[in-house]
């Protein structure tokens, strides 16, 4: 049977295996039973979040009934972003934490990630646990009636995240901006524009009215065209647009200029080592960072750390290398010195601690990390087999890679959490790198599609 857990949780299609009720209450049940036995901690509840999506409170209160079924309390936190969720799961004492979220993908799909008692991320043991009670190869106990957990809804859960985003800032910004948010009809709908209206700031929103069925539809960090045009019209110093569970931060310049999340972490960066604050002067980032920022990050003199895909393998880097900043293209964004996952509101209020501290506009910030042609082809696939087993595959990425003979490189690889491969390259001019892509891509296509 096929992994349940990818990238980032699980997810699939809501009211179909493995998103149903059966499976969520199932979920539930084994977190539950998992967290419950293994903490000492007495208070003996989880947290459960979620964001704004059609499907949210079905399998919210799916996961929610299961974990009362296996004796332990549910705390429902309503719709928060996922890193409000971390952070509500180890100030309330939680046993785990759990979210109810796709994060970028659309209405349709659905999710669920969780978070252990001090709001990190699972590791791939303890998911495997999980995931062997979810297949029935390992037994659930339920509790006795007496001993049923009950439910608690958490009113204040917005207002006591951002108070905890307002209590990290060092520095608190000395002039007011003008800035727009684009909260991707998603989980940060509330949170965000509270938090830039008490920091003082003009602030405009886009997409801050979610129905259900609009989370991330062209709009958000995936879709930032209509931010860069709106921040043009505004005359902002600043966009800042978030993902539907608002773990992902991507900005926009005073210019209408879209900053990825590799950009982002550059200006981090120099913004920390300037100020003594980028501890053991390491930054960690993912295989699928441009090369522009290993090499921005040389010029300046820190060393990077490169991981496989996934914001928790960061973060796990992170903890071996004792680094304070690392994050991912996509904008997962991840400041260990304040929270325990990638933050796109935290790293928001970092990237706004940069612009003041330096008094030069978001542009200028940007010059220090050049971004290398980059294209990213995502190939819908039927089945995911080995690309090492498929020698025409095998063969096109070769000469890809003879033909940019070390001025770039391909990156080929399965998307954790859709049917979908994902081609990527840089190279020299965008030319050669359109032409390359689309070859791989191609190949790609006629054998896996």
């Amino acid at each position: 049977m096929e992994n349940l857990f990818g990238t980032d949780g699980i997810r699939g299609v809501a009211n179909t295996y493995p998103m149903d009720i059966e499976t969520a209450a199932t979920l539930g049940k084994a977190v539950a039973g998992y967290f419950g036995k293994s903490s000492g901690n007495s208070a003996r509840h989880i947290v459960i979040g979620q964001d704004t999506r059609l499907s949210g409170d079905m399998l919210a209160q799916a996961v929610a009934a299961g974990a009362c079924a296996a004796g332990v309390d549910v705390w429902m936190l309503g719709v928060l972003p996922t890193p409000g969720i971390a952070y509500m799961t180890a100030a309330t004492q939680a046993v785990a934490g759990i979210v109810i979220s796709a994060s970028h993908n659309p209405y349709e799909d659905n999710g669920i990630k969780l978070f252990d008692k001090d709001g990190y991320k699972l590791p791939d043991p303890i998911e495997t646990q999980i995931e062997a009670y979810l297949k029935g190869e390992l037994p659930i106990t339920l509790a006795p009636s007496k001993d049923i957990g009950r439910l608690k809804n958490v009113e204040d859960a917005n207002d006591q995240y951002v108070k905890f985003l307002l209590r990290s800032i060092i520095r608190p910004p000395g002039s007011k901006l003008t800035i727009v948010l684009d909260c991707a009809n998603g989980a940060t709908f509330k949170v965000a524009p509270e938090l830039f209206h008490r920091l003082g700031n003009k602030v405009f929103t886009l997409s801050c009215n979610p129905n259900g069925r609009n989370i991330n539809a062209d709009c958000g960090s995936q879709h930032p065209q209509h931010l860069a045009q709106a921040v043009l019209e505004h005359q902002a110093d600043l966009g800042l647009a978030f993902d539907g569970d608002g773990d992902r931060l991507i900005a926009v310049d005073e210019k209408g200029r879209i900053l990825s999340g590799d950009q982002i972490v550059a200006i981090l960066a120099k913004a920390l080592k300037q100020m003594g604050r980028l501890k053991n002067n390491t930054v960690v980032s993912t295989v699928m960072s441009n090369l522009g920022l290993r090499t921005a990050l040389q010029q300046m003199g820190i060393q990077h750390i490169s991981t496989q895909v996934g914001d928790r393998h960061v973060m796990q880097a992170m903890l071996e290398k004792d680094a304070v900043l690392g994050g991912e293209d996509s904008g997962h964004i991840i400041l260990r010195n304040v929270h325990t996952t990638g933050d796109g509101l935290l790293a928001a209020l970092g990237l706004i601690e940069s612009l003041t501290a330096s008094t030069q506009p978001v542009s200028v910030l940007a010059k220090v990390m050049t971004v290398f042609p980059q294209v990213l082809i995502n190939v819908e696939v039927k089945e995911k087999p080995g690309l090492e087993n498929l020698p025409t595959i095998v063969n096109v990425i070769r000469q890809a890679e003879e033909r940019l003979g070390g001025q770039g490189r391909v990156l080929v690889r399965y998307s954790g959490t859709q049917n979908i491969c994902r081609v990527m390259v840089e190279g020299p001019t965008q030319d050669i790198t359109d032409s390359l892509c689309e070859e791989i891509a191609s190949e790609v296509r006629n054998k896996l599609s």
